[in-house]
């Protein structure tokens, strides 16, 4: 079967349509200037103060959980560094939201209790003050039924995978919608916040972790019936979320609602029994989930509380920071660990919420006043991110000015490459900028000017490759596609070469350095495309017209230029 021709101005349409398309994207994004690192704008700084002296493995391992939440939504270069032995600072570039530096102070103490007593269903705890709202919870169903819906627990799409249903009843909004501080304690909710039990006395249950969570829903002991008798949302202490006691703390409430107090037994199942953590937007739903995998012991308690508790009105509490974020019942036997937190979930929430929660808890606590956040300027002068930007332009023109003395007419093609080699780096650094938090900094510039090195490298192998073919006595359209197939593999060679490069230092490296790593890599690829869909389809397109094949002297492939004696016009041996 023949091969399909190639069609040089196909390709280039396609190309130019993909660059159009690419600034169309930037044009719906509404910024067309690309976010500056701490270096280049300034940004802000988060000082934390940990309790007491801990250990500097410990603030260590803080401070690199802490990294990975800030890195962890795109290449935003965010620096995480201890001080002394109390002390860790963030450094965010650029205007950092509240729900970022909620994200990097959060404790994240995830834990699941059982619902003793509550202030819409008393239990052994008798009648209460606070008011007894519409039950409405959610479930938790096997992976054979199909998921509850908000209207109909009986419905509902078989796709949903089998979990934690957290719609809530007086909680309809997720973990995120309070504001948790550095401290190790839980925060306030909107309206007050959570308070310890009155008692420190253990829960009064024995056995193991299921069977004592069990035991307690239906005789948490006096102590703990009066801790929570004596008690009322909002509190003005936090509470200390001890995973050995019961607890007597707060739902989220619901807006223009007062707050649901609930007693909970000792911890069923811990946050460290979290595999994993992921915000996602089912594919027959518009309301963003965060999807749990619970492993370890955690995973036979929870199936083990799912048995006891299947088709009942008893219920267990998903707690986060000692704050009751969901409290969801079960309608079928859940064995493999596989859980979903709904609510009202925005997918910045859901997203803190997933990150905080697949990083794991912090080894320490932070005061809750000593934590301080300050705006901070450009580490760099103003006038050093013009010499950087000065010295890339020289740098190019200087590349420019060489070409078109050395190829003459070819250096055009050069010349072109570039500019549009530029313009596409530029929208693909806007679009990132918009989309996966990239920060351009100096670092980030000088990968950008070294790529423009390697591209100028894939220009030359290639002229030089046409010019060797035509000194074999080839014509210039078969010099061209002869000298292709030799020089794209060359040009293959060294772009994969540095690609791995920046691969490895993205990988190994931390800080500005990554982002060198990253622009250099993003440089590179595009380099490849400029190469393949541009300047071969424009050189072939050239070479059809007579001022190249015929040898022009100005063209570059002249008989002086070559070193031969005549230009073959007609044809030659392909």
């Amino acid at each position: 079967m023949a091969r399909k021709a190639f069609r040089p101005g196909r390709t280039l349409v396609v190309f130019f349509l993909v660059t159009v398309i690419s600034y169309g994207l930037v044009a719906l994004g509404g910024t067309w200037k690309p976010a500056l690192g701490l270096d280049l704008k300034g940004g802000t700084r988060i000082t934390m103060t940990a309790n007491g002296n801990p250990e500097p493995d410990q603030l260590d391992e803080a401070a690199s959980i802490i990294d990975q939440r800030v890195n962890a939504r795109g290449v935003t270069e965010a620096e995480v560094t201890t001080q002394g032995n109390r002390y860790i600072v963030v450094e965010i570039p650029g205007d950092t939201s509240n729900s970022l530096v909620d994200l990097a102070t959060r404790t994240a103490q995830l834990r699941f209790r059982t619902v003793a007593c509550s202030s819409i269903d008393p239990g052994p705890c008798g009648t209460t003050t606070s008011p007894v709202l519409p039950s409405d919870s959610a479930s938790v169903v096997p992976s054979d039924q199909p998921s509850a819906t908000p209207s109909d627990k009986a419905t509902g799409s078989p796709k949903n995978r089998p979990g934690v249903l957290a719609k809530p009843t007086a909680t309809p909004k997720p973990s995120t919608s309070a504001s948790p501080t550095s401290s190790g304690s839980p925060t306030e909710s909107a309206s007050g916040s959570p308070t310890e039990s009155a008692s420190d006395a253990p829960a009064e249950a024995s056995g193991d972790s299921a069977q004592m969570a069990l035991d307690f829903m239906t005789d948490p002991g006096k102590a703990a019936i009066e801790a929570y008798n004596s008690y009322s949302c909002p509190a003005k202490d936090p509470v200390v979320d001890a995973p050995d006691k019961f607890l007597v703390t707060c739902g989220v409430e619901a807006e223009g609602e007062e707050a649901v107090k609930f007693l909970l037994s000792p911890a069923a199942v811990e946050g460290t029994d979290l595999d994993s953590a992921q915000a996602t937007l089912p594919s027959d739903s518009l309301q963003w989930i965060v999807q749990l995998q619970i492993g370890g012991k955690g995973k036979g308690v929870f199936a083990d509380l799912s048995r006891a508790m299947v088709n009942t009105d008893q219920q267990f509490a998903v707690v986060l920071d000692g704050q009751v974020i969901s409290h969801p019942g079960f309608t079928g036997v859940i064995p493999n660990g596989d859980a979903q937190i709904t609510g009202n979930f925005t997918k910045t929430s859901a997203q803190s919420l997933a990150t905080s929660l697949k990083f794991g808890a912090l080894p320490i606590s932070f005061a809750d006043d000593g934590t301080s956040v300050d705006q901070i300027g450009a580490s760099l002068a103003g006038n050093q991110l013009s010499a950087g930007v000065t010295a890339g332009i020289v740098g190019l023109l200087l590349v420019m000015i060489y070409c078109l003395f050395y190829y003459r007419g070819l250096g055009v093609v050069v010349i072109a490459s570039l500019l549009i080699a530029g313009a596409v780096t530029y929208s693909m650094v806007l679009l990132l900028s918009k989309t996966a938090g990239f920060t351009l900094t100096l670092p980030g510039i000088a990968g950008l000017i070294v790529a423009v090195g390697i591209t100028a490298d894939s220009f030359i192998v290639y002229f030089e490759r046409i010019r060797d073919e035509m000194r074999d006595g080839k014509s210039m359209r078969v010099a061209v596609q002869a000298g292709w197939k030799r020089a794209r593999n060359t040009c293959l060679a060294a772009d994969t070469v540095s690609l791995l490069a920046a691969v490895v230092l993205y990988i190994f490296a931390a800080g500005v350095v990554k982002g060198f790593a990253f622009a250099l890599g993003l440089s590179t690829l595009i380099d490849l495309a400029v190469f393949f869909w541009f300047t071969h389809p424009l050189v072939t397109v050239l070479g059809r017209y007579s001022f190249f094949n015929r040898g022009h002297k100005l063209s570059g492939l002249d008989r002086e230029a070559l070193g031969v004696d005549r230009i073959n016009t007609v044809g030659g041996r392909a």
